[in-house]
């Protein structure tokens, strides 16, 4: 049989992500690829470097997108700032709190685990008493929005106190950038690591990352090789530096760096500030909602991320079912639990170009219907009209 040509259903992605890409992003895919060393493209690069500078708030000169995944942004900043030997204080709580460990122990490193429970934020007190514990410590690792749960973690003072135990601090920054608060100069942020199919609505496949003088520094003085020689910071950094001389080092994703270039203009048209606050103001409409529904949240309002929301699976729902019906019967795809979480929480994300009011009522409006229909203990009927009256207020 003849293999066609592949057309992907048209979906609503308010999921964990991926997110729904802007079209003016899809269009920007589409321009005619040009050669990764062509001069306009190294412009085009200077002027994406410019405006991740802008997206983390940092003046990193190293700030730049790894070609590849969020988990290549991740593997670059371990692999690049340990060393075979270091002792690296690891925060968990959720699952890449677990991944982060498993990249310090294929550094040869020992990772020394801070855990709290899933749905918690990095609790800065245990932080700190192992800090105190592990005087040789020369890094801490933690996550400032975990995706698994939908929970913010107080970055600033994480970061204050890895730094007054003389340890540097990697940040995963993957589902915050661009939706909630997040300024690594001001927070003094060592490295930093995101993605862009989040709240960047851009597509999957880049990773941006950032690294400050004393990130560089470690780096520049390794007592061995980086052990990937593709995410070697030492090579990159000749082909992402600054001015027309770059020296080759791979082939890049030229027109996926096209979509990213245009999703950064879209987020400074913007205004990263407002960004912000649309995600938020969502958000508390989608909160509305839900509560009106008669659902509950994971998190404690105090540290939940607007643009993850993690809702409790009333009692009796096979929450697999629901998410096949909101698919089948909406085109809409909505998260499941990972982990201990599987089964008890559905992940709800207002990411990016997906953090919209149509999203919002959308989802509001399927979920009521499903679990109205399958007998569920809901008050049907009342969730979008609570969302439209936090949006009028």
């Amino acid at each position: 049989m003849a293999i066609t040509p592949f057309h992907p259903p048209v979906r609503t992605l308010m999921g964990p992500g991926p997110s729904d890409v802007n079209p003016r992003v899809l269009e920007a895919l589409s321009r005619p690829t040009i050669g990764h060393l062509d001069p306009e493209f190294v412009h085009m690069m200077d002027e994406t470097k410019e405006m991740l500078q802008y997206a983390f708030q940092t003046k990193n000169q190293l700030t730049m997108p790894v070609s590849a995944p969020g988990s290549a942004g991740m593997e670059t900043c371990f692999a690049n700032l340990i060393e075979r030997g270091d002792e690296v204080i690891v925060c968990q709580n959720g699952v890449f709190g677990m991944r982060m460990k498993e990249n310090v122990e294929r550094c040869g490193a020992t990772p020394i685990m801070v855990e709290d429970e899933w749905g918690s934020p990095v609790d800065p007190n245990k932080l700190e008493q192992a800090l105190k514990d592990n005087p040789n410590a020369s890094l801490v690792a933690f996550v400032h929005a975990e995706t698994s749960t939908g929970v913010l973690s107080d970055a600033e003072t994480l970061v204050k106190l890895a730094h007054q135990y003389d340890c540097l601090a990697i940040v995963d920054a993957v589902t915050s950038v661009a939706g909630s608060p997040l300024k690594v100069d001001e927070w003094e942020i060592d490295a930093i690591y995101s993605g862009t199919q989040k709240c960047l609505s851009c597509v999957p496949g880049l990773s941006p990352v950032s690294f400050s003088e004393r990130a560089i520094e470690r780096i520049s003085n390794r007592k061995n090789k980086v052990q990937s020689w593709f995410l070697d910071l030492n090579l990159v950094m000749g082909y992402w530096g600054t001015g027309s001389q770059r020296s080759y080092h791979h082939t890049a994703p030229v027109n996926a760096l096209y979509g990213l270039h245009e999703s950064l203009v879209i987020l400074q048209e913007e205004g990263l500030e407002n960004s912000w606050q649309r995600h938020n103001d969502n958000h508390q409409a989608l909160k509305a909602g839900f509560e009106a529904m008669g659902l509950s949240f994971f998190v404690n309002e105090a540290y939940r991320l607007p643009q993850l929301n993690a809702v409790t699976i009333p009692a009796g729902v096979d929450e697999a079912t629901v998410r096949a019906e909101l698919l089948s019967r909406y085109d809409l795809e909505i998260g499941a639990g990972l982990g201990p979480m599987a089964g008890k929480i559905w992940r709800i994300g207002l990411m990016g170009f997906a953090s919209n009011q149509k999203n919002v009522l959308l989802c509001l409006g399927a979920l009521d219907a499903i679990l109205a229909d399958m007998g569920a203990d809901i008050q049907s009927g009342q969730a979008v009209a609570a969302a439209k009256r936090t949006f009028s207020a």
